[in-house]
């Protein structure tokens, strides 16, 4: 369970809220001292003794950790019902953790689930046009209700459309903020917000302290836990210098996540960033979700590392992102497609199923707009991947 502000040790807090100590200088302090009460005790000559930190990057830690005020943030907390997950606690996001330089800290409104572990990143341009807002949320929406929960950063434009499509499904949504998360920001979007949080749709989470203002300088910094916690990015709709590209450049370069784009009218200046990276090949292209799915299925060891992390009850060297989320008599219908190997009819599948003609066709056009199974002319039903 996430940490209440009261349970956070002074010391902890000090070195989370003192200015200027990012995850790698806290890496650096906590491998040089045995625990944080060491740190924080430390004195500017043990600072300046440290590789790579000087006398007067020192004088700056000391009087960085003088400054910080544990109290002031526990209240802030307790005020918004905030909590805390420390990197290294069992709730901390896996995929978010194998990183290099993943955040030492995330203040979290609402709530992860181990379900939350298959998730996807939306992200594209604040100022979109209708057509990416319609695709940002029919994406997120079809996503969701494959079982994937949809990350993005919550801002204007395709952020929002893709935590609201998540929603629409009653699906989970994460947005992860560029400010502290006693502001809402954007705040347009503070209802938007109260829903993920109130109807346990999601989670808001941050790795800045509460107050943290939503700077310029916190955005690309944000960026890399959207790709961070996601096992891949998919972009919806980016100019050329869009921070849409950053983060999926993160995902590809540095992550290792799948990288997705969807293409938009090729005079579009709206859709330029898209189709730049799929033209230069480090993004693939795909046209509906069933293509998500085989992207991501595609990096086999990460899918069923999160597959078995979530509890998905399928995980196995064969499982799919396809069958996530499933009904029991969906599932039975995959199984039975799959002993047969061939094409059945209906009758066939009802026959081998034991379940109600009406419940058969129902989950049928459903698994068929997941994109698991399709009909061919003469109504034969076969897996597809």
């Amino acid at each position: 369970m996430p940490r209440l502000a009261n349970n956070v040790p002074d010391s902890t807090f000090r070195l989370l809220l003192a200015e200027g100590i990012g995850p790698a200088t806290l890496r650096k302090l906590r491998t040089r001292f045995s625990n944080d009460d060491q740190v924080v005790s430390a004195s500017t000559d043990d600072f300046a003794g440290l590789d790579g930190i000087g006398r007067e990057t020192a004088q700056a830690l000391r009087r960085a950790i003088d400054a910080a005020e544990p109290d002031d943030e526990r209240t802030a907390m307790l005020a918004d019902g905030t909590q805390l997950i420390l990197q290294g606690d069992p709730d901390y996001p896996a995929l978010l953790a194998a990183i290099d330089d993943a955040p030492a800290a995330l203040w979290i409104r609402g709530a992860l689930h181990p379900t939350d572990r298959l998730s996807i990143a939306l992200v594209g341009s604040r100022k979109c046009s209708a057509y990416g807002r319609e695709q940002a949320g029919r994406f997120a929406a079809l996503l969701a209700q494959a079982g994937l929960t949809i990350v993005s950063g919550g801002a204007l434009g395709i952020d929002g459309e893709a935590h609201l499509g998540a929603l629409r499904v009653n699906g989970r949504t994460i947005v992860v903020a560029g400010c502290g998360l006693a502001t809402n920001y954007p705040p347009e979007h503070e209802s938007l917000f109260s829903r993920i949080v109130e109807n346990g749709g999601g989670a808001i989470i941050s790795e800045f302290p509460m107050s943290t203002p939503p700077a310029a300088g916190n955005f690309p910094r944000r960026n890399r836990i959207i790709s961070g916690l996601s096992l891949g990015v998919l972009v919806i709709e980016a100019a050329l210098r869009s921070g849409a590209l950053i983060t999926a450049r993160l995902a590809a370069e540095e992550h290792h996540r799948e990288v997705m784009a969807l293409p938009g009218r090729v005079d579009s200046p709206a859709s330029a960033g898209c189709l730049k990276i799929i033209k230069e090949g480090w993004a693939a292209l795909v046209t509906d979700h069933a293509d998500v799915l085989n992207q991501l299925d595609s990096s086999h060891q990460l899918v069923r590392g999160a597959l078995e992390a979530a509890g998905h009850p399928n995980a196995s060297s064969s499982a799919t992102l396809f069958d996530t989320n499933l009904t029991r008599g969906q599932q039975t219908i995959v199984e039975v497609l799959t002993d047969a190997g061939d094409p059945l009819l209906v009758d066939q599948i009802a026959a081998r199923t034991q379940l109600p003609l009406n419940q058969i066709m129902a989950d049928l056009t459903l698994l068929q707009i997941r994109g698991r199974v399709q009909r061919d002319f003469s109504g034969s039903v076969r897996l597809k991947r």
